[in-house]
């Protein structure tokens, strides 16, 4: 079966779930039929013991094509980035210590940004903060090469790195809002656009450049189209906030005043609905922390490849379009293993295999990069690639480590923010080691040292219990 068609069929299937659950839910007479009223306005979920009334077939596949398109954009700013990283370097006249600044930016506006995304989406919505998050990111896109001066194009980079921010925090909230049962398949389906975008990004930016006339401005804000198409699928979900109360109920408690017949024969009177979210408090859970860290350690590892990995493939004596191609094979080995590891990740009862796994890999990979950067360049890139998956399965694990909605997205934003944060020093590090050091053994040496922890606080990461419980005790 062809893609288009395994696509329809799943399109299908989602439709004719929700059919079976309007018919099931909404019989006439039924108190669930008396009572969609207040369901529908007041956004009470299932997690709060009202039933919903089915989400309508269009706005499902709204939804997954909203996430395709958002998860292809979270990802070209940086890689383009780096494919391109000593021209921008030459035109705007930066040294190598500003340049690992330049590395840095994004983990720390992921970080900055993404602990806003929760309470954002609870006044707006998640689907209308993503939304303008991809309005963010083609703005920051069109802006940044034209801005003349390294403060401008970090300005620019950051308003980017804003809307890719918030969107990190959000995907995984609507996964598991629209998708409960479907956790593995639909952070597979998400990871795995991610990671094509990303792969895409690396490999035609510097061709692209070429052909537009070997201008690098041009070459960067190219990818600004992309992101404008990634904004129109959100649109009528922004506007048709009724239709998908489970985007909100994922992130906050409900409160809100409906009018409503409740017994079907009275006059109509108001009815006050009013859910409290529940009280987590997750830093009182050590799986949230050692979530938080494995995230930090492997997106420390991720900028650091995306931001310099092509620059020690050049400076080893490969040229600008190869070491292009080595870091889109990097970013490619994510599309199929991101769409493998979080299906299998589900099954299991704990992850850490799969973590050790993957560390091998990263380990395996660096030491080539030390030893023979050039002779087995390929080799590495695919080793990297696979270490680089480490984001796709921390994903998952959000969804696995929380029970509800809300949990979930207090754990994303934490895990995520934290992590970030974390990650901030590595890629600046490596630049001022890569500058006075005057090569590459230093920073691989970093690389290395940092792949250790990650490997350990990965299994305790990936232990069979939920933060709820957790932070009860």
């Amino acid at each position: 079966m062809d893609n288009q068609s395994s696509y329809d069929s799943m399109m299908g299937g989602m439709a004719r779930e929700e059919t079976r659950t309007l018919k099931s839910t909404t019989a006439p007479g039924s108190a669930t039929a008396r009572g969609s009223a207040i369901t529908r306005d007041s956004g009470v979920g299932p997690e709060e013991g009202a039933a919903v009334p089915a989400t309508r077939a269009w706005a499902v596949r709204l939804v997954v094509v909203g996430i395709v398109l958002s998860a292809l954009n979270l990802r070209p700013a940086i890689t383009s980035l780096g494919a391109l990283l000593e021209e921008v370097r030459d035109g705007l006249g930066m040294s190598g210590s500003v340049a690992g600044l330049l590395t840095s930016v994004p983990p720390l506006c992921f970080a900055v940004f993404g602990v806003m995304a929760p309470r954002l989406a609870r006044r707006f919505g998640a689907g209308a903060v993503v939304c303008a998050g991809m309005v963010a990111i083609t703005a920051g896109l069109l802006i940044r090469p034209y801005t003349g001066s390294t403060v401008g194009f970090l300005a620019a980079s950051a308003l980017t790195l804003m809307g890719i921010a918030v969107s990190n925090v959000l995907m995984p909230v609507i996964v598991k809002r629209w998708f409960p049962d479907r956790v593995g398949s639909m952070t597979g389906l998400y990871s795995m656009a991610l990671a094509l975008g990303t792969a895409a990004a690396a490999a035609v930016t510097v061709p692209v450049t070429e052909a537009l006339g070997g201008s690098w401005q041009s070459g960067l804000a190219v990818w600004a189209g992309l992101a404008a198409a990634a904004v129109l699928p959100w649109i009528p979900l922004v506007r048709d906030r009724g239709a998908a109360p489970a985007e909100r109920e994922a992130v906050r408690g409900v409160s809100g005043h409906v009018h409503a017949r409740v017994d079907g024969a009275g006059p109509v009177r108001q009815v006050h609905a009013r859910v409290e979210p529940p009280r987590l408090r997750i830093t009182r859970s050590r799986t949230a922390w050692a979530l938080a860290v494995f995230f930090g350690l492997q997106a420390t590892a991720a900028y650091i490849t995306m931001g310099w990995m092509a620059q020690i493939f050049r400076d080893a004596g490969v040229s600008a379009g190869t070491a292009g191609l080595l870091l889109a094979v990097t970013m490619v080995m994510g599309v199929p293993l991101a769409f493998v590891i979080p299906r299998v990740a589900t099954r299991l009862p704990h992850q850490g295999p799969i973590v050790i796994a993957l560390g091998a890999c990263g380990l395996a990979g660096y030491a080539g990069l030390y030893l023979a950067p050039a002779a087995g360049a390929w080799a590495w890139a695919v080793l990297l690639g696979v270490s680089n998956c480490a984001f796709p399965l921390a994903l998952t694990m959000v969804g696995m480590r929380a029970r509800t909605g809300a949990g979930v997205a207090q754990l994303s934003a934490f895990a995520q923010s934290t992590g970030y944060l974390i990650s901030i020093p590595g890629p600046l590090l490596v630049g001022v080691l890569y500058q006075h050091s005057g090569g590459w053994g230093l920073p691989i040496a970093l690389m290395v040292g940092l792949m250790v922890p990650q490997m350990a606080v990965g299994v305790l990461a990936g232990r069979d219990r939920t933060v709820e419980d957790e932070a009860a005790r």
